[in-house]
């Protein structure tokens, strides 16, 4: 079964807020073996996205807390936190458009997140549009 990318970005929102409990309630984990049980597939986009975030994690933190007005990336839900992080990975890191980018983290936003959230989600990603790309 072929997923599409906005299917696979739910998968990859679930698995970054599986590591990030794991992280937060200081447990192992193995992050093949979280891929693994939220999809039944190998799928490389997922491997690429939730390892990218994983190796640039405080980078990724770093930026998100520049562009959120006098907010931290902590601060935010784990969902939302998770979507910001990933969309902020696809918009340096690969060659996905950033309109699609952008349109998708707002959509997981609206889905799983709150209003403010999404609207904090949108400003971060657009204002960093900007500002370096």
């Amino acid at each position: 079964m072929q997923l599409k990318r906005s299917e696979l970005r739910i998968k990859i929102m679930t698995i970054l807020y599986q590591i990030d409990m794991y992280k937060q309630n200081k447990m192992e984990y193995n992050v093949d073996d979280v891929i693994k049980e939220n999809l039944e597939i190998d799928n490389e986009f997922v491997k690429e996205i939730v390892y990218g975030v994983n190796t640039y994690y405080n980078e990724l933190n770093e930026i998100a807390d520049k562009y959120l007005s006098s907010w931290k990336i902590d601060r935010l839900d784990k969902t939302g936190a998770a979507i910001l992080r990933m969309s902020l990975y696809e918009l340096i890191y690969t060659d996905t458009p950033n309109v699609v980018v952008i349109n998708e983290a707002v959509e997981l936003a609206k889905k799983y997140s709150d209003d403010s959230v999404r609207k904090m989600i949108n400003a971060v990603l657009d204002k960093y549009m900007k500002d370096n790309l």
